[in-house]
């Protein structure tokens, strides 16, 4: 089998057979695959004077735009990695960012924040905001050693310690997906792109779509709801979507004929509703409905189902489905495994993290490298995926990866908070879970007295957005179990029971945020 290609080159092989095809849509701008490609190698010549080479990592804070595209393509093209940054991220989120990747040189429009010792990143975009489609003078960019195995996306997602994680993903991790034919992605599809940027969806979307010769359509702003879409369909031609299964379960219920005009629609990060499911395949039978599952630490998929009418009975849930190219899914004492090309090459700046959730276990009979999901499930008969459930406490909000674990480990820094529980609590309209804190104050004479209002103004300024708590609220004291421990039960009791009106959620889970 010949070595996965590198993400870059995938696009420039489309470029190169088709310049004059459509590669980007963004409102009344078109890109042409040869115009993209000449911006990309543009941006990189810039690049590599700031020192972008081979091993480097690159943030990239700019507006949803084929520029940012761009951008991104000249950032691989360097042979380094691009972290692709939301720029509604709080200044401590990417002070954070920014000492994980000590970059060479931060992309954005303005300039980067300054740590404790008032060092800063050098700061650069493009001129204009348009796209820069005149080819670079000079001689060809040079070549590099860079590999199917090496570093191409950095992806921020929430960790226990207090600190987001630092996925590092290799090229071939996303390539893999497209290495085979599949009925979800390829030549003269054209694809919506909503995901957040700093997203793995994000890489599904845009490379996914680049490398088999696609049309990329930005939607102009995150998660896009039912009439954007139906615009988008009726006016650029969008046939093939990605839905979270939040926005999924929304758009079923609030405009099931949104879909109409479309080819494929794949949806996941959460537990999909059957009866949803079963109701979208009756009223579009003609659309290809998918159900996908996988952690970031395997790039955007692990595995994928075609949902059929007879998957939405019994009890088991929708299945999660057989593995994608290039991807081994093994179900060790419970516990969904993965291995395969998708496997990222661990947490940047973490070892013990890596070593801990990357392993080699035995599987029958030889060794598999395998990232450990937490995920609890069970391969049927027929070999396909079913999910049961969790071993900790991590949950999917909207389709965000959340650990409840980091929101408290940021409010115990809070000054006068003396401890803290977050819970995750079923909404009273079905849609997932929301989340609750629980705080308590410290009775020192140096503690200041926190309302619920200051503990979310203060959480508002160190967490992204869909990291906040829906509710906040103050204890006297924390229930205890029979062991002395916090009772997480008797939380998620409460506040099923209490809702103020001052706990306004901050982020509707009808219409999720980004990063």
């Amino acid at each position: 089998m010949s070595p996965l290609p590198l993400i870059h080159e995938a696009v420039a092989v489309r470029a190169a057979g088709r310049p004059d095809a459509l590669a980007v849509v963004h409102g009344q701008e078109r890109v042409t695959y040869g115009q993209l490609e000449a911006a990309a190698d543009a941006y990189a010549t810039v690049l590599r004077k700031y020192g972008v080479t081979h091993g480097s990592y690159v943030p990239v804070a700019l507006p949803r735009s084929a520029q940012l595209i761009a951008v991104l393509l000249s950032v691989l093209k360097c042979g380094a990695a691009y972290a692709a940054v939301d720029q509604r991220w709080p200044r401590a989120r990417v002070l954070e960012l920014l000492d994980a990747l000590r970059p060479p040189v931060l992309v954005a429009r303005s300039p980067a924040p300054g740590d404790a010792s008032g060092a800063t990143v050098p700061t650069w975009a493009p001129a204009s905001p348009d796209l820069e489609v005149t080819p670079p003078a000079g001689p060809p960019l040079p070549g590099n050693d860079v590999t199917g195995a090496d570093p191409a996306t950095v992806f921020f997602t929430s960790g226990t310690s207090g600190r987001s994680r630092a996925v590092v993903s290799p090229h071939r991790a996303t390539t893999r997906l497209f290495a085979e034919p599949t009925d979800w992605w390829g030549p003269g599809q054209v694809v919506l792109q909503a995901a957040p940027v700093a997203w793995d969806a994000f890489s599904l979307e845009v490379w996914g779509t680049l490398a088999t010769g696609g049309t990329c359509v930005l939607a102009g702003t995150d998660h896009p709801m039912p009439a954007r879409l139906r615009a988008l369909v009726r006016e650029s031609g969008v046939d093939t979507a990605f839905l979270t299964t939040a926005l999924f379960h929304l758009f079923v219920e609030e405009d099931i004929d949104c879909f109409a005009g479309m080819r494929s629609l794949l949806t996941g990060g959460e537990r999909l509703s059957p009866a949803l499911a079963r109701r979208f395949l009756d009223r579009h039978p003609g659309i290809r409905l998918t159900n996908c599952y996988g952690p970031v630490e395997s790039c955007v998929f692990s595995s994928t189902h075609r949902i059929e009418p007879r998957d939405c009975e019994g009890g088991t849930g929708v299945p999660l489905g057989r593995p994608v190219p290039g991807t081994e899914i093994h179900v060790l004492d419970g516990e969904i495994c993965v291995a395969g090309d998708g496997l990222a090459i661990g947490y940047l700046g973490d070892p013990l993290l890596t070593a801990e959730r990357f392993t080699t276990v035995p599987v029958e009979g030889r060794p598999r490298h395998v990232y450990h999901t937490g995920d609890l499930g069970f391969l049927d008969a027929d070999g396909v995926l079913h999910f049961r459930g969790r071993r900790d406490r991590q949950v999917k909000v909207s389709g965000h990866r959340v650990e409840p674990e980091e929101i408290e480990a940021v409010c115990r820094r809070i000054g006068g908070v003396r401890d803290c529980a977050v819970v995750a609590v079923p909404r009273e309209d079905g849609g997932g879970v929301r989340l609750a804190l629980f705080y308590a104050l410290g009775s020192g004479v140096d503690d200041r007295e926190l309302s619920a209002a200051d503990v979310r103004r203060e959480l508002r300024a160190r967490l992204p957005r869909y990291l906040l708590p829906h509710t906040v609220q103050r204890l006297d004291a924390f229930p205890l179990t029979a062991n002395g421990k916090v009772s997480h039960s008797a939380l998620s009791e409460l506040s099923a029971r209490v809702r103020t009106p001052s706990e306004t959620p901050a982020t509707s889970p009808a219409a999720p945020r980004s990063p």
